[in-house]
């Protein structure tokens, strides 16, 4: 009978440096340091960040009647936080609030790498 040895795929990935991301280690820290990392190789990305309020399906008999002053109701309540987009993608949650004269948004809640990827599928 031969004799069963255990999987090293485990030692050569960390002998070749690569990692194994799943969901579960994503909201793990990784076991790098700062200076393994460089984000000044990203930090000049432009990203588009959206908010959305809500939303409404409308026909467009109705679309062309809009005038100054219609109102259109959307499908969330007034005290439902808005969702925060960063390229299409859900990251948080949040208010709006006025800083200066301008818009802003206070994020309530961050969603989690995890929650993210879950989001995909």
């Amino acid at each position: 009978m031969a004799e069963e040895t255990p999987d090293n795929g485990a030692e050569e990935n960390a002998q070749s440096g690569e990692d194994n991301f799943t969901p579960d280690t994503l909201d793990k820290p990784a076991a790098t340091t700062g200076a393994d990392v460089n984000l000044d190789l990203v930090l000049d990305v432009p990203v588009s960040v959206s908010l959305c309020v809500g939303s409404t399906e409308i026909a467009i008999r109705d679309l062309v009647r809009l005038v100054e002053g219609s109102v259109v109701a959307l499908d969330r309540e007034a005290d439902t936080p808005m969702d925060v987009l960063v390229n299409g993608t859900l990251i948080a949650h949040g208010e709006i609030v006025v800083v200066d004269d301008r818009y802003g948004v206070r994020l309530t809640d961050v969603v989690s790498p995890v929650e993210r990827i879950e989001t995909l599928n």
